[in-house]
């Protein structure tokens, strides 16, 4: 079963759990949804509507820490402002995971040091063993390890949830990479029809050789034919010459 279909399966699960409780009750199906080990995805679960009634009330955080997974990272859950509930060490592990494929969305190859930095891992050999056991091991990226130039070369990276407004940007770099599409696609049919058209002028023009080739040949063998009849009239005029005189 490929990670996507467990996403859904998964989201499903606890979209249904969310839209049958309210209030305090939730905190235990976000905190068992954040820290559970094959779910990467949460803007469903964000978007229940007894979920967003945790908003302004004394349950607020834990609609914090479901967003905080839903876009952001593991600097962000240390920079925050506002306090969020102690994360238990399979949420540490989920949000670093999360991290990671934050910043292979960003870039494709990834310097052992920022990625260091970005997790608080110590040496390269943690960081190693985290990115084979926790990521490409579990599925969510794949790619190669670069001990010489210390840097991880993503491959493939698994895609985290939408930040507010990004959905927009989005349809704007697809609306723009269509117009750029359309745009080569009449190009293309503009050097297809030249193409076709020097096709036939070079068609009409080979023609116009041959018959002047054919016209030549004609020519030739009619001049041949003429210059072959005049010395066999010669001849017989001789003959004809010599037996007048004999006579």
């Amino acid at each position: 079963m490929d990670i996507e279909q467990k996403q859904a399966e998964h989201i499903e699960f606890f979209v249904k759990q969310a839209s049958a409780l309210k209030g305090s009750a939730l905190t235990n199906v976000i905190v068992e949804a954040t820290s559970h080990p094959s779910l990467f995805a949460f803007s469903e679960i964000l978007s229940v509507p007894s979920v967003l009634e945790l908003e302004g009330t004394e349950n607020s955080v834990y609609l914090d820490l479901l967003r905080l997974f839903a876009h952001g990272t593991w600097s962000d859950y240390k920079s925050i402002a506002c306090p969020l509930p102690q994360l238990v060490s399979a949420q540490a592990l989920k949000l670093k995971q999360l991290t990671v494929l934050t910043l292979a969305d960003t870039s494709k190859v990834l310097p052992y040091d920022q990625l260091m930095q970005e997790l608080d891992v110590t040496n390269v050999r943690e960081l190693e063993d985290f990115l084979i056991n926790e990521c490409m091991y579990v599925g969510i990226v794949r790619g190669k390890l670069d001990q010489l130039k210390r840097c991880f070369e993503v491959q493939f990276a698994a895609g985290r949830d939408l930040r507010p407004g990004q959905l927009g940007n989005m349809l704007q770099t697809l609306t723009d990479w269509l117009t750029t599409s359309d745009n080569l696609l009449v190009s293309i049919q503009e050097k297809i029809k030249w193409a076709d058209t020097m096709s036939e002028s070079d068609r009409k023009h080979r023609k116009e050789v041959e018959e002047r080739v054919d016209e030549v040949k004609k020519s030739l063998s009619l001049k041949k034919l003429q210059t072959v009849s005049r010395p066999m009239l010669t001849s017989e005029g001789m003959r004809r010459s010599t037996l007048n005189l004999v006579e």
